[in-house]
């Protein structure tokens, strides 16, 4: 059922979606840019495995997938829960990582650590991990998510990892230097193991961010206790009815001083 944008609620929920397709909009156009200068600069239309193969591409067009299906859901009021949530959990880890790896170990590298479209750099690198987890933090919907399920965080980036690992055995491919087969396989393996634990990291402050804004709304809840004292002071009234029954005994105690009187 469609959510009625005439309401307060309503109209917020519309501005969210509209600014949720924007940025995938945005970030698509990035990744457009990037594949034409790639075909510009080597005379012919890129490898697609290997241009489509990198970590930073392939998130942010997760980023941009889950941003236009969370806007409908928002838009025809979807209930919240299923797989939406764990979803936008997902996407918001993996971009945040592709931001903190950009500004450690590739941006210092200069231009071979990016992307030679400048703008489309900033979009990929910077915007995107930025304003992914601002939609996170401060959008209106978001359902609690099973602590049981954030290890499916893992299975994306161990199959991307299994591939490149894969292809740098073989045809000695890989898309970024750190992953190198001639850097040796402890210390590519402890690149790996420190990817695993930075996304775990990451998605487990992801998780948590989404249920410290859900608890915060239940204080409002019991703000409906607030009319407790009125009750009280119906019991109040009663226990003055109450008081006044109790001196039925003092009549009936003045009845036990007649033989007295006699």
């Amino acid at each position: 059922m469609p959510v009625d944008t005439r309401g307060r609620g309503g109209a917020v929920r519309a501005v969210v979606a509209v600014l949720r397709v924007a940025l995938a909009a945005l970030v698509l156009a990035a990744v457009a840019a990037s594949y034409v200068d790639t075909w510009k600069r080597i005379g012919g239309p890129p490898n697609p495995f290997n241009f489509f193969g990198y970590f930073t591409i392939q998130s942010n067009l997760l980023g941009a997938a889950v941003l236009v299906l969370s806007a409908s859901a928002l838009l025809r009021g979807a209930p919240r829960g299923g797989l939406v949530p764990l979803l936008r959990a997902a996407a918001t880890t993996y971009v945040v990582v592709v931001g903190a790896v950009y500004a450690l170990l590739l941006a210092p590298l200069g231009d071979i650590g990016g992307i030679s479209v400048e703008w489309a750099n900033t979009v990929l690198h910077i915007a995107a991990p930025i304003l992914l987890p601002l939609d996170w933090i401060l959008a209106p919907e978001r359902a609690p998510i099973p602590w049981s399920r954030l290890w499916a965080l893992l299975v994306y980036p161990a199959v991307w990892i299994a591939v490149v690992l894969a292809r740098g055995a073989t045809d000695g491919w890989v898309p970024y230097p750190f992953l190198a087969p001639e850097n040796g396989a402890p210390a590519v393996f402890a690149v790996c193991a420190g990817i695993a634990a930075t996304i775990l990291g990451v998605g487990a402050l992801v998780f948590a961010i989404g249920r410290i804004r859900l608890r915060s709304r239940k204080p409002r809840a019991r703000g409906s206790r607030s009319r407790e004292p009125r009750s009280r002071g119906s019991r109040s009234r009663g226990s003055r009815s109450r008081g006044s029954r109790s001196r039925e005994p003092r009549a009936a105690g003045s009845r036990f001083r007649e033989p007295g009187t006699r």
